[in-house]
């Protein structure tokens, strides 16, 4: 008699491995622990199909909120610009009208006050838009940042370091919550300090 007929788990090569699903038993459930893998292979997917759902939603919304967040700024600026050209349109109509007057018939006096009236009428649209005017006197504190001291000048009854004169003055724009934004300070001669 053959040997490795009689005892097939004797020889190394002929041997097969064992199928566990020849165990069961007619009636019985043949894989309880597959069944639940499946199950919970499947319930895995669907997490995973309804979260890269949600991504891709929350991606396109994303996507165009930046988008509308672009347009609304543009907008915004070009709300802005045309606030300020509207307001500054009475400022050019007032020039236009002095260029159009006989300089013939012109004093210098007329042409002074009419070139007055033009300023103090661009001064009140930049109030409208919240533009202020930084012009310090002669003996006020000297502040840096709303101040920008381009020399040093000593001058009877001005304490030191406080403002000589102001040869240039300075812008402020007023922000939303009542704080300020210097635009430019205004330039000035300090006295020496002692």
């Amino acid at each position: 008699m053959n040997q490795s007929h009689d005892n097939p788990a004797g020889s190394e090569g002929s041997a097969k491995p064992r199928d566990p699903a020849q165990d069961h038993t007619p009636g019985e459930e043949t894989w309880p622990v597959a069944d639940d893998l499946v199950n919970e292979l499947e319930r895995l997917r669907a997490e995973r199909d309804e979260l890269n759902s949600k991504f891709l939603r929350t991606l396109a919304d994303y996507q165009n909120f930046q988008r509308r967040s672009i347009q609304n700024e543009q907008a915004a600026k070009i709300e802005g610009v045309s606030r300020v050209v509207e307001r500054v349109f009475t400022v050019l109509d007032h020039f236009d009208l002095a260029l159009n007057q006989d300089t013939s018939k012109a004093t210098a006096d007329q042409i002074v006050h009419g070139v007055r009236l033009i300023r103090d009428e661009f001064t009140r649209v930049l109030a409208s838009l919240g533009v202020g005017l930084i012009a310090p006197s002669p003996n006020d504190e000297f502040v840096p940042g709303r101040h920008e001291a381009v020399m040093q000048q000593p001058a009877d009854g001005i304490q030191p370091g406080r403002v000589v004169a102001c040869f240039q003055p300075g812008y402020t724009l007023a922000i939303p919550g009542g704080t300020e934004r210097v635009l430019r300070p205004a330039k000035v001669a300090v006295s020496p300090a002692s």
